[in-house]
This record gives structure tokens, sequence and C-alpha cells, in this order.
């Protein structure tokens, strides 16, 4: 990466990098690209897919009603209701 790649980039994410920054942030940029070449190349044939290294289980509380419904409490409090539903003001056209 040189300055110009640089310079695009930042202007496509919005962001001000000055020209005494932009070496740095191209060295910066390119190392973690050639980080991810080498990931790259690394054989995963015949490797499965794991969600944890370690074959943990996450242990699951029971799904099971706790609190009484109160949304009725609630709805009686709201500006505005309708068939349980809260009514709010249009944000967007």
């Amino acid at each position: 990466m040189d300055r110009s790649d640089i310079a695009k980039l930042a202007e496509l994410a919005r962001l001000q990098i000055s020209n005494e920054h932009a070496d740095e942030v191209a060295q910066s940029i390119t190392d973690v690209l050639a980080l991810v070449d080498q990931l790259q190349a690394a054989n995963t044939e015949g490797v499965s897919p794991m969600a944890h290294p370690l074959d943990a289980v996450q242990r699951l509380r029971a799904d099971v009603v706790t609190e009484p419904n109160q949304r009725e409490a609630f709805q009686a409090q709201a500006p505005a209701t309708d068939k349980g539903h809260y009514l709010v003001p249009k944000v967007i056209d």
C-alpha cells in the first residue's frame, strides 16, 4: 500500500489522515494484509470448523416465565397505544 491507497481508503471511510501519518498507516495495513496472506496459506484440509476451541458447552437456564405480565400497566402510562402496540411519531418519510 502507498500514500494514494491510504488517501482513497481514508476518503471512503471518511477519515482524516495527515501526510505524516499516512506512511505509518500504510505500513500497518501492509503488515496486517501480510498476516492474512500467511493465514490463508495454512493447510486446513480435513480440519472441521469449530465454534469454540475447548469443546465447551454453555449451560443454559430453563426457559420459564419468572415475572408477571405487566403490559397493561405499562401501556396505561403510554401516550398512545392500539391493540397492544405502542404508537410513536413517524420519523422516516
